[in-house]
């Protein structure tokens, strides 16, 4: 009987003997699992950072948006496009509701902002005071926009840390005047760097009171409306009210979709997850590859070590125990190469991370760990037909075919 510790210094020196067949099979191994970690760890990075944006808005945040679309689980608009625009006097109707603590009106804007000779293409935000606290945005220095009502344009602006650099670099940019288009506004306060925040890098924008917005822009209509609720349990109550409001400001028409951080969370939950699921199963393939590889080459080499086998039976090796040597060697190189798919896997994660430091790229403990298993199962299976085929082999007729060829 072949003790455990021999058959692993046999295996492993048959490995040592064919380098560059057991390198290749390494090579297809460790590529199945990188990329099967890799692509679940992407995946599973994109929809934590989705996930975190939304869930950063709290559970008692409303968002009314122009146009109309019945939602059953799908993705709510986020466009902001609708047939009908949302006012200023809409979102003020709103804010009188007695459930509503506060309301943030958005109009979104691009344009040129100059100061001098120095000047950059940047995100504009009409807002007013209750955007910093509903968006939980806190200021460097300065002060945020004044509590102003809701139509009463003011020459103030707070921008973002980036801007502020290449607008004024060394220089004090509190109390400076800064031109957005043909408007002119003075600098109140600098945002803290905060990085991106649904889709908006605040480090880059700046933010004005929404009547200011809306007269640079031309616009009537708000990009969307973020109402405040007094007690978040409270939320399916208003929902219909805003809607009944809505209702009767539109000529009976309800032209608005209100979402709720939940109901994003959720959709961006399923679709995500499904698509985490789905890009693994892609890489999973290449293990299959991987597999089929390692059972052609366990072929070739049953075919090219018939002496050897023979020689095993001759003295004494049973059947069981030639099958295990083959079998144990797929294994290694599975288990092996499975290890340093692993270790690129989490390097190139690594790599994402410091270009990306905003997205938590990392594989989960569920995808490395069955990438590894699932390595060393195609190892397994995948041999066990050759290594049968080298048990099955009778020791006088191996060495006699070797002896004549």
């Amino acid at each position: 009987m072949i003790r455990t510790a021999d058959q692993l210094a046999f295996a492993s020196r048959a490995l040592l003997r064919q380098r560059f067949r057991t390198l290749m099979q390494l090579i297809a191994m460790s590529i199945g699992v990188l990329a099967v970690v890799l692509l679940t760890g992407m995946g599973e990075g994109g929809r934590q950072y989705v996930l975190g944006e939304f869930s950063a808005l709290g559970k008692d945040i409303l968002i009314m948006l122009p146009g109309r679309k019945e939602t059953s689980g799908g993705m709510p608009p986020m466009t902001g496009e609708g047939t009908r625009d949302i006012t200023l006097q809409d979102a003020e109707s709103i804010l009188r509701l007695p459930d509503v603590e506060q309301i943030a009106p958005l109009v979104v804007g691009q344009s040129e902002i100059s100061r001098g000779a120095r000047a950059r293409e940047s995100l504009v935000l009409g807002a007013n005071a209750a955007f910093f606290t509903i968006r939980q945005i806190k200021l460097a220095r300065g002060q945020m926009l004044p509590d102003i009502p809701l139509d009463q344009p003011s020459p103030v602006c707070v921008i973002g840390e980036t801007l502020r650099q290449e607008l004024f670099s060394a220089e004090s940019a509190l109390g400076s005047w800064v031109d957005v288009d043909a408007y002119r506004c003075r600098v109140i306060g600098i945002l803290a760097d905060t990085g991106t925040g649904l889709g908006m890098n605040m480090s880059e924008a700046l933010i004005l009171p929404v009547a200011s917005a809306m007269q640079i822009y031309n616009t009537e209509g708000l990009f969307r409306v973020m109402i405040d609720v007094r007690v978040a349990q409270d939320m399916k109550n208003l929902i219909p009210r805003v809607e009944q409001i809505m209702r009767e400001r539109h000529d009976g028409q309800l032209d608005v979709t209100l979402i709720t951080p939940d109901s994003i969370l959720r959709a961006f939950d399923n679709i995500l997850s499904i698509l985490t699921l789905a890009i693994a199963g892609i890489g999973a393939i290449s293990l299959f590859v991987a597999g089929v590889l390692i059972m052609n080459m366990t072929l070739i080499t049953v075919s090219q070590r018939t002496a050897e086998i023979g020689l095993l039976k001759a003295l004494g090796a049973s059947s069981q125990e030639v099958r295990s040597l083959f079998v144990l060697e797929a294994v290694m190189l599975s288990l092996f190469g499975g290890l340093l798919g692993l270790t690129l896997a989490q390097l190139c994660l690594w790599g994402a991370r410091l270009k990306f430091p905003d997205i938590p790229f990392a594989a989960p403990l569920w995808a490395s760990s069955s990438a590894l298993l699932i390595a060393v199962v195609c190892g397994l299976l995948f041999s066990w037909i050759p290594a049968s085929r080298a048990a099955a082999m009778a020791p006088v007729l191996a060495l006699a075919h070797q002896n004549g060829k």
